[in-house]
């Protein structure tokens, strides 16, 4: 904490955040898909609290906030790798597991901001037990209320539905390394390869290991994708407190990495 306010020049505030969206470039009304790293702002009186707040005065309620609230570790544990555990213990794990719950069920590897943000009043979450988002505002049923278990990030996904309505992407403090969006691009592009999943999921009120479809993700070029996008597409650039922060738009990002993927240079 000491070394983090050191490196603050000023005590962040829930105002002055809004106004370092605003200057950024996000409106009133917008659809937001944010990724955001907590201390890369610096020292926030209120800490993600306020930055949450922050972020809904800077779009109003017209507007609307996604964040993905993934869940990874309610998977199989035969996939674990960080850390992973023996065999062994594999089947007392899928047969144990607690079943996903939307309002309970805590987030993992996605960062302090969307664990706090899925609690907050009229927040709601979607189904998908490993791949959910969280949502806030006039359009998060729209985006949220049916999101398909098998290929979970693909045309039957909040993302497609951001897609379509011409989202916006808020890189708070973070990198094209997290960015979700292109996820559907992998879908689109079509050479991924398929997997079978697993999850414990709630059927009928009784808890049961469900396998599913899906795609082998595979980020390690998310990074040189978004350099590449950057070189020919607006993407806006400004500082929310101490973090370096992008806006850009969804539609033409996973359109471009659409082609990129079935076509690297």
């Amino acid at each position: 904490m000491s070394s983090l306010i050191e490196q603050t020049p000023f005590p962040r505030t829930r105002d002055q955040l809004r106004k370092d969206l605003r200057e950024l470039g996000v409106e009133p009304g917008m659809t937001l898909l944010v990724h955001s790293s907590l201390s890369s702002i610096g020292w926030i009186n209120g800490g993600a609290v306020a930055l949450i707040q922050a972020l809904m005065d800077a779009v109003t309620d017209k507007g609307t906030i996604i964040m993905p609230t993934q869940s990874a570790d309610y998977s199989d544990p035969a996939e674990w790798l960080l850390p992973p555990i023996p065999w062994e213990w594999w089947d007392t794990v899928r047969s144990t597991m607690p079943a996903y719950e939307p309002d309970i069920t805590p987030t993992r590897g996605v960062g302090k901001v969307p664990e706090l943000f899925r609690t907050f009043k009229d927040v709601v979450r979607s189904s998908h037990p490993h791949v959910s988002f969280a949502g806030w505002g006039a359009r998060k049923d729209e985006i949220l209320n049916f999101h398909s278990l098998e290929y979970g990030l693909g045309e039957q996904s909040p993302l497609r539905r951001m897609y379509d309505l011409d989202a916006h992407v808020l890189f708070i403090g973070t990198t094209y390394e997290t960015n979700t969006c292109f996820h559907l691009a992998e879908y689109r592009a079509g050479n991924r390869e398929e997997t079978v999943k697993g999850a414990p999921l709630l059927v009928e009120g009784v808890r049961k290991w469900v396998e599913f479809q899906d795609l082998d993700y595979d980020d390690t070029d998310f990074n040189e994708i978004g350099e590449e996008f950057e070189r020919t597409h607006l993407v806006k650039r400004g500082k929310i407190g101490s973090a370096h922060s992008r806006l850009f738009s969804m539609r033409e990002a996973v359109d471009f990495a659409e082609k990129w993927m079935k076509n690297p240079s």
